[in-house]
């Protein structure tokens, strides 16, 4: 499992805005994953707020909307599960490399949280529920909270 070996960072969020921009396909894989970055949020003392959009392609545009009205930091959360065109191919790459610019191009840090998938199973076994062996959405959520406490840290002379 690609979880192994993950970071057990804790950092302390407080002050921090942070936007959860979470798709709505595949409901209860999301709703594990958005319990996870909301628990996680609320751990670091982050403020946080949950804005769904339609699907994984629509992440990118949300989250750079997110990060000009002033969010600290967008975690980012959806899945694409792997069928049997092209489909996956395509949003999984429009979708990743948006997320990419997002961050690059504004300053702001997005967690990565979409899952990439061949069966329903893998991402049930990344969503945090309470059988799944990963909880990405957390992971997710400390990746943005961390890299955004990193850049305050540096941002400040």
């Amino acid at each position: 499992m690609s979880g192994a070996g993950a970071s057990a960072l804790k950092v302390d969020g407080s002050g921090l805005r942070v936007a959860i921009v979470a798709s709505t396909w595949h409901e209860v894989v999301m709703n594990g994953l958005i319990d996870g970055a909301s628990r996680a949020c609320a751990e670091a003392g982050v403020e946080a707020s949950l804005i769904r959009v339609a699907g994984s392609f629509e992440l990118p545009i949300v989250a750079q909307s997110c990060a000009r009205a002033g969010f600290d930091a967008v975690i980012a959360l959806g899945v694409i599960i792997r069928g049997g065109t092209p489909h996956f191919e395509f949003v999984s790459d429009a979708a990743t490399s948006g997320l990419t610019r997002v961050a690059l191009d504004t300053g702001t840090p997005v967690g990565f949280g979409l899952l990439t998938c061949d069966t329903e199973q893998q991402a049930l076994n990344r969503a945090g529920l309470s059988d799944s062996v990963e909880d990405k959405g957390a992971e997710a959520a400390w990746a943005a909270i961390t890299t955004a406490v990193t850049l305050g840290e540096l941002r400040t002379p």
